[in-house]
């Protein structure tokens, strides 16, 4: 009898240890990453976002860490193949990711409207956007949201043709118009408060656009609602304190709100639908 006893135990401790091994099998990876759309350049991303994350980390038991790509059709490939646990991408990105693979926004910037810009160095005398008809303008990417398709469908609808070219960031719009390689080019506040004065100096902005609602931070399905809402929640709590303001104030940020899927309805109401990925037309076209 006591043998028999003994086998039972062995099967009963078998079945827990393979258990366990199942549950490891399909835990959440011990790191999380969060991707971020490369607007500028990744040295530059790295140095504002990294103590953002580790602070978050910090607050949340959650290991977070910092993804970007060199540029943002490169960031939209890796959005495509679910790369990111986590990204911080345009309102457009999110209405493409959040069909495939299934990106679901949980936060936004606070108190932030997205603006587009558009912007010629402070030497040229353009006044208006007619003045840059048949004027090479530069943009980021087909699909930066408020950097070019805004812009863009501005010169549009004032029917006032432009050669348009696509640079890999925001950064490089810039430093191409300041270096009188471009006429004008696409962009937005931050990035461009975000810049080297020494560039931004030689910038001034001719025109904005219609303000739309902010990017989204978004989470894959595979991440589970349990450490989504550990981290949501440091997200949301780095404003209520000077070391979580003093760390966001290098990214122009006020806070970290909530955020939900329909709040990026009035984008999809735009019927947007440009190039996503590699597969970006020739600069030019």
């Amino acid at each position: 009898m006591p043998f028999v006893v003994n086998r039972v135990k062995q099967f009963v401790i078998s079945l827990l240890a393979l258990a366990s091994l199942n549950q490891l099998s399909y835990a959440e990876p011990q790191e999380i990453s969060l991707g971020v759309v490369p607007q500028q350049a990744a040295t530059v991303l790295a140095r504002v976002w990294i103590p953002v994350l580790a602070e978050i980390s910090q607050r949340s038991g959650v290991h977070l860490v910092f993804k970007t790509a060199t540029d943002i059709p490169t960031f939209e490939e890796r959005m495509k193949n679910g790369e990111y646990d986590i990204a911080y991408m345009n309102p457009y990105h999110y209405t493409v990711f959040s069909k495939k693979p299934g990106y679901c926004a949980f936060a936004r910037e606070k108190d932030r409207k997205l603006v587009g810009i558009i912007v010629v160095n402070k030497e040229n005398p353009a006044k208006t956007l007619s003045d840059l008809a048949g004027k090479t303008v530069t943009f980021p990417a087909p699909a930066a949201f408020a950097a070019s398709i805004l812009p863009r469908a501005e010169f549009t609808r004032q029917n006032i043709p432009i050669d348009a070219r696509f640079v890999s960031s925001h950064d490089s719009v810039y430093r191409g118009i300041a270096q009188g390689s471009f006429a004008a080019g696409g962009g937005i506040k931050r990035t461009l408060e975000a810049m080297d004065p020494a560039i931004a100096g030689k910038l001034r902005i001719l025109a904005t656009t219609p303000a739309y609602v902010p990017h989204a931070f978004a989470a894959h399905p595979r991440l589970s609602p349990e450490t989504l809402e550990k981290v949501r929640n440091a997200m949301l709590s780095l404003a209520n304190d000077e070391v979580g303001r003093r760390l966001l104030e290098p990214l122009s940020f006020k806070g970290i709100e909530s955020g939900q899927d329909k709040d990026w309805d009035e984008i999809r109401k735009l019927g947007i639908d440009h190039p996503i990925g590699l597969s970006k037309p020739t600069p030019g076209k």
